[in-house]
């Protein structure tokens, strides 16, 4: 019998190893925050990030911007929760999609929200892009 198909992205337990994980195989790593019940974290977590994850084609996980019970290790080293790491990049909306290096700085712009679905794999795309740009 197969096992389900998640349907969510990783939450990783240290941001720090996951972007050096994601960097020796010269990819960004992709940060979405999310919220429970979230309509739109389902639409880009369903359609774009778990899909393309599954192809290999991208190296990405989720954090709770509620969750301030789990622990988290930053990018130094430093524990916190991923409520509060949500917060230190000031990511207040759900989702936002992060494209980060291996010491967490900001590769691309983020994508804030959904604007319009339609198009929302180019301007993904478009982001993946300049941040693997960026990285090499």
């Amino acid at each position: 019998m197969n096992a389900p198909t998640p349907t969510a992205l990783p939450t990783p337990a240290s941001l720090r190893g996951a972007a050096q994980a994601a960097a020796a195989l010269g990819e960004p790593l992709v940060v979405m925050t999310t919220l429970a019940g979230c309509p739109y974290c389902d639409l880009v977590r369903n359609h774009h990030l778990l899909p393309m994850r599954r192809a290999g084609q991208v190296h990405a996980v989720q954090i709770d911007t509620r969750d301030r019970t789990s622990n988290l290790q930053g990018f130094q080293g430093e524990n916190t929760t991923p409520a509060e790491q949500a917060s230190v990049w000031k990511a207040r909306f759900a989702p936002t999609v992060l494209f980060l290096g291996p010491q967490g700085q900001e590769l691309a712009e983020r994508l804030v929200g959904v604007a319009v679905a339609d198009f929302y794999g180019e301007y993904l795309d478009a982001r993946l892009q300049a941040a693997r740009q960026r990285l090499r």
